[in-house]
């Protein structure tokens, strides 16, 4: 199986998987009377819209160029892992707030033996994809599987921490601290949410620097020393260049002041120069993309 193929199959199965336990966790949250449970749902549930979503960017992205968008559709990755990452982020938000107004309201009962039930199988299974999705990502490195073996995390530590909740309200619900028991659901909700944010802000704050086209700081410093000691080697006058990263898209265009001692040079053998630059900045694939032009006169830099 190609590489894309392997990334399209591992996005569906994540929305075959996720689709369903984001339809049993609404119901099993709305009969054990959980908040946490029926968020965790909706938490699923927007992640599988997200990885449909990521599926489609993954289908565009294998099709190469066009008329219309002649460098391909790099630039829709980061689009996609900045709206999945907000969606997210915003997703936790409410549930942060929502687990805050219910503890000040007193709380709520809920059916602890059926929510234990429901979560020591749900974490199960995230446990078990996150651990496919992970391994069979370590051939495809893209950056969509990655966010969703992430999602699966996220989903596993939310089932597991409720799972905990609810084994402590279960053993609590007869004894001298059943009191508590009310406030067990919207505490360890407005805990998760909390603890969950970073993760998707991480993601946006990642995505939206590459669809403004900010050069990350040590890809600037990376080119920039290759070709000062490329200027060393060939006594280049002066040099220029810019590099952007966008979605697994990698553009670097680079343009070069030769010397007086090269003017005489044939085109292979500044081939041969270019193709050493080319070495240098490696990440070789379809997915480079490198321009380097070279010129007697400054003002073509």
């Amino acid at each position: 199986m190609q590489t894309h193929e392997l990334e399209q199959h591992l996005l569906k199965v994540s929305i075959l998987v996720t689709s369903l336990m984001a339809a049993s966790g609404i119901v099993f949250g709305l009969y054990c009377r959980s908040q946490s449970i029926v968020f965790d749902g909706l938490f699923n549930a927007i992640d599988s819209s997200m990885a449909f979503l990521s599926l489609v960017v993954a289908r565009l992205l294998v099709k190469g160029t066009g008329r219309r968008f002649q460098t391909g559709y790099w630039h829709i990755e980061p689009l996609a892992l900045a709206l999945n990452g907000s969606v997210l982020l915003t997703l936790c938000a409410y549930g942060f707030v929502n687990a805050i107004s219910s503890f000040l309201q007193g709380g709520h009962s809920l059916v602890f033996d059926g929510a234990i039930v429901y979560t020591a199988v749900t974490a199960l299974v995230c446990a078990l994809m996150h651990q496919y999705v992970r391994r069979r990502n370590r051939k495809v490195q893209s950056e969509l599987i990655e966010l969703d073996v992430q999602s699966w995390w996220m989903s596993m530590s939310i089932t597991t921490a409720l799972l905990l909740a609810f084994v402590v309200g279960y053993v609590l619900q007869d004894g001298p601290y059943a009191f508590l028991t009310p406030y067990i659901d919207p505490g360890i909700m407005a805990v998760l949410a909390l603890a969950l944010m970073p993760g998707p802000a991480k993601t946006v704050i990642k995505a939206v620097s590459q669809i403004l086209k900010i050069t990350p700081s040590e890809l600037d410093g990376e080119i920039s020393r290759l070709m000062t000691r490329m200027s060393q080697r060939y006594g280049f006058e002066a040099f220029t260049h810019s590099a952007l990263q966008i979605g697994r898209g990698f553009f670097v265009e680079i343009h070069i002041v030769l010397p007086e001692a090269m003017n005489a040079w044939r085109v292979t053998e500044l081939d041969q120069v270019r193709a050493e630059i080319a070495d240098g900045i490696g990440r070789e694939g379809p997915n480079r993309w490198i321009t380097i032009g070279f010129t007697r006169d400054r003002r073509w830099i």
